[in-house]
């Protein structure tokens, strides 16, 4: 018998749940607790099925018979009402969806599969550039020139790199975004075509092995902090990327086997690096444990939390007075040509760069291999900058490759 609004308004709460009855499957359910519920019961592809119509009073007994004989019709056209249902609250919660949740979601998707120093950077441009410009806006109402517009206010600050770099993300963020289906095409795509012309490529200039002795020498007269100094002589003598230095924890050091071990997840190429300490790189970290060896970093910044700025090498280099002479990086290239100059093998200076090897199998077996013979290698160069800045006449010292 179908239901009347006396029923329906008189149906008192009993110990546990049951229904009332209206017809072709609609159904209200009295909860224990008085709630009242319209229900539709149906049958789809062989299996029992419910939808969930909305609670009475705020649903009329005639407005549930008429959300009901909708469904129905759903499944006269062979569709299913409760999957219909959810396709419209995701459709609706897709439509209010900002770039900046997914673009923060896609970040901490992403954050534990990157090196530190990819995670300290992404969040940067979150949060300087792509947030503010474009977090409130609805991510499917995003267009192509709206995300031109963004990377051309960037380029107007002359920093092409991170105008590339935001290029980069709003593609992967835009991508991350297609793969969940909240949006439907990649409006970040072939963005580059309209990109600023780039300036002329920089090298990361570098002193020849003859002017270094000048320069530890001015490191030592300026006016700089002491852990700067003692990052530039580190930087000289291990020839690691300065990022890897800033960011070390006394943890990697093994200064009584003069050997340090950064992990894969702080590495550029995602593989572990040993770097074998000369004798005078262990004798600066034992000068420095004096300093900071009660906090976690080696260059622990203002804030003992953080790492130095990864611009004070380069600014103190400035303020030496080798502004395009020299740079953190260009230490590296230093190393590399006086060391290629002096004969020695060619593998053994890559890994010492900790330069990706396509090999990934030869690459683990060589980065365990040429320990021993970096360790000599690298001792002799720190031999050979310390005889230099005596004042000896250094010559080209021939190895077998």
């Amino acid at each position: 018998m179908p239901l009347s609004d006396t029923t329906i308004r008189t149906a008192k709460p009993k110990d546990k749940l049951y229904r009332l009855t209206d017809a072709n499957g609609l159904c209200l359910e009295v909860t224990s607790t008085g709630s009242k519920l319209w229900r539709y019961r149906y049958r789809f592809n062989g299996s029992a099925k419910m939808l969930a119509l909305g609670a009475y009073p705020a649903v009329t007994l005639l407005k549930a018979r008429q959300l009901r004989d909708g469904a129905r019709q759903l499944l006269i056209e062979g569709t299913d009402p409760g999957e219909q249902k959810k396709a419209a609250k995701q459709a609706q919660k897709v439509d209010g969806l900002t770039f900046e949740t997914l673009a923060r979601e896609w970040f901490a998707y992403n954050a534990p599969r990157w090196a530190e120093s990819t995670t300290y950077k992404a969040k940067l441009y979150l949060d300087n550039d792509l947030i503010p410009g474009i977090g409130s806006r609805p991510v499917k109402a995003i267009t192509r020139p709206d995300l031109v517009e963004l990377v051309r206010k960037v380029e107007a600050r002359g920093t092409l790199n991170a105008a590339g770099k935001i290029r980069q993300w709003l593609h992967q963020i835009f991508r991350y975004g297609l793969a969940k289906g909240v949006v439907d095409a990649n409006p970040a795509t072939d963005l580059s075509v309209v990109a600023a012309p780039p300036k002329a490529a920089r090298h990361h200039p570098h002193v020849t092995f003859a002017e270094l002795p000048e320069l530890l020498a001015k490191s030592e007269a300026a006016n700089i902090h002491s852990l700067t100094r003692h990052a530039i002589r580190l930087l000289t003598l291990t020839a690691v990327r300065p990022g890897e230095l800033r960011q070390a924890p006394w943890a990697e050091f093994d200064l009584e086997r003069a050997t340090w071990t950064i992990p894969a997840e702080r590495m550029k190429a995602r593989r572990p690096h040993i770097v074998p300490l000369p004798r005078q790189a262990v004798a600066i970290l034992r000068q420095l444990q004096e300093v900071t060896g009660r906090y976690e970093l080696v260059f622990a910044g203002a804030n003992p939390q953080r790492p130095m700025s990864e611009n004070t090498v380069n600014k103190a280099l400035r303020l030496m007075g080798y502004e395009g002479r020299q740079t953190g990086h260009g230490f590296r290239h230093l190393l590399s040509t006086e060391l290629n100059g002096r004969g020695y093998n060619k593998d053994w200076i890559e890994r010492q760069l900790a330069h990706g090897d396509t090999d990934e199998i030869r690459g683990t077996y060589n980065h365990a291999a040429y320990v021993e013979q970096r360790r000599e290698m690298m001792q002799a160069w720190a031999d050979s900058i310390d005889a230099l800045c005596a004042g000896a006449n250094v010559v080209s010292m021939r190895r077998a490759k």
